[in-house]
């Protein structure tokens, strides 16, 4: 067992890390930073280009480079699973039994994917119709070019996961898709929810509404909560959540085209292909630690300041990111505008300063791809209110348009690779 001990640690991989510590580095206007990085990973994803993955427009590999070519090159990579993190004493043991001590400590691991947590998940997913684009959108891709009719169920869990639109923008490529070869004729889509609605900010909701009823005319199940997969029968169950006063179970769906049927108080819909956004959690050896909400609703996620992402516990440590318990959406937009944020933070503390004034507004946007040609950026922040970029006027955002389509298409993933890992702010 060694001991070792950096400046400033990142745990984590993911866009946080490469973004919090590129940026960093390149701020940091004293002297040298020690900085180490705690990713296991060889290969590092852009993740949002995985949606276009499973709708045959990407290919996985194109998504991918190597993490040694992508992480900082002024930071130390330690190739290690951490285990625990003891932030009374400032240490972190990793699987290997080394223990890396720190100043300053930033958490950023994402979410842990919990099949677990769903009869019957965890046996079928990947096989007998049941797909996912957070684990394999390879296969999304197979199943939908093998779609020859019959019932596309398109679903979430009752956890927080990130990026919230995934599950929907497969849904509109699936239908744009069998719009093109044929098999729309022969096909009923159904979108089942834990939430209310399909989306909760204006104006963004009333135009997936249009779309989602009028345009692909996919029935919808609002309150359902997914509780049993049953792959080799191709059947997925739901109880129903009470909804508020005003809002339906049911949608667009008056005949039951979906052929539902309901045993007690379980619903079942048989499927012949379904993609669903996995259960997700914190990781699990996060969950167990003293930065970790142990109750409340958040149990489990990283407690932090909504503002300045300083842990509500201690002083010296960060989060960024997915694993956050921030009341807002986890997305890669929201981590470009909270790296900035933990990067001052943090510098100012080297230089004998107080917290910084900068503050995390709850920026999250998803770019909801709605057909293989057209994109919506819905965008808002804390309290469900709509936000804008400034780079972007709001006439824009608000309508499914073929310009938003080339921005997804062409521009984001290379913003990512050429600027945000590297952490240049625009």
């Amino acid at each position: 067992m060694a001991n070792k001990k950096h400046q400033v640690v990142f745990i984590g991989g993911g866009s946080g890390t490469m973004m919090g510590a590129s940026q960093l580095l390149r701020y940091n206007k004293g002297g040298k930073l020690d900085v180490a990085i705690i990713e296991p990973s060889e290969t590092h994803y852009y993740q949002p280009e995985w949606t276009l993955v499973g709708g045959g427009i990407k290919s996985k590999p194109s998504t991918a480079k190597p993490m040694k070519d992508v992480l900082p090159k002024a930071a130390t990579w330690i190739k290690d699973y951490v285990e625990d993190i003891d932030p009374d004493n400032n240490n972190i043991t990793l699987r290997s039994g080394d223990v890396i001590e720190y100043e300053y400590l930033v958490v950023a691991p994402g979410v842990e994917y919990r099949l677990d947590l769903i009869e019957g998940l965890t046996e079928a997913m990947g096989k007998n119709g049941v797909c996912s684009n957070y684990m394999d959108p390879d296969y999304t891709w197979e199943l939908l070019q093998n779609f020859k009719g019959g019932t596309a169920l398109y679903t979430q869990p009752t956890t927080q996961i990130k990026c919230p639109g995934a599950p929907q923008k497969i849904m509109y490529i699936t239908a744009d898709h069998i719009r093109g070869n044929g098999v729309v004729k022969d096909t009923n889509m159904v979108f089942a929810t834990p939430g209310s609605v399909v989306f909760g900010v204006e104006p963004f909701k009333s135009e997936l509404v249009r779309i989602i009823n009028d345009k692909y005319d996919i029935a919808q199940r609002y309150g359902y909560k997914l509780v049993k997969v049953d792959g080799p029968n191709k059947i997925a169950t739901y109880e129903r959540a009470d909804l508020p006063e005003g809002s339906n179970h049911v949608v667009n769906d008056p005949n039951n085209k979906i052929n539902e049927t309901q045993n007690g108080d379980r619903y079942e819909i048989k499927y012949d292909m379904m993609h669903l956004a996995p259960p997700q959690s914190a990781p699990r050896w996060f969950m167990k630690t003293k930065l970790a909400n142990q109750d409340g609703p958040n149990v489990g996620w990283m407690a932090v300041d909504k503002f300045s992402m300083q842990s509500t516990k201690y002083s010296n440590v960060f989060g960024l990111g997915d694993v956050t318990d921030l009341p807002t959406a986890k997305t890669g937009a929201g981590i470009r505008k909270q790296a900035p944020v933990v990067v001052t933070n943090i510098l100012n503390f080297i230089d004998g300063k107080e917290i910084s004034d900068m503050k995390y507004s709850g920026y999250a946007s998803c770019p909801l791809v709605t057909s293989k040609h057209t994109m919506l950026l819905a965008e808002f922040g804390y309290d469900g209110v709509r936000m804008t970029d400034p780079m972007l006027p709001k006439w824009l955002t608000a309508k499914e348009r073929w310009l938003m389509w080339i921005m997804k298409r062409y521009i984001l993933g290379n913003l990512y690779w050429l600027l945000m890992r590297r952490g240049i702010r625009f």
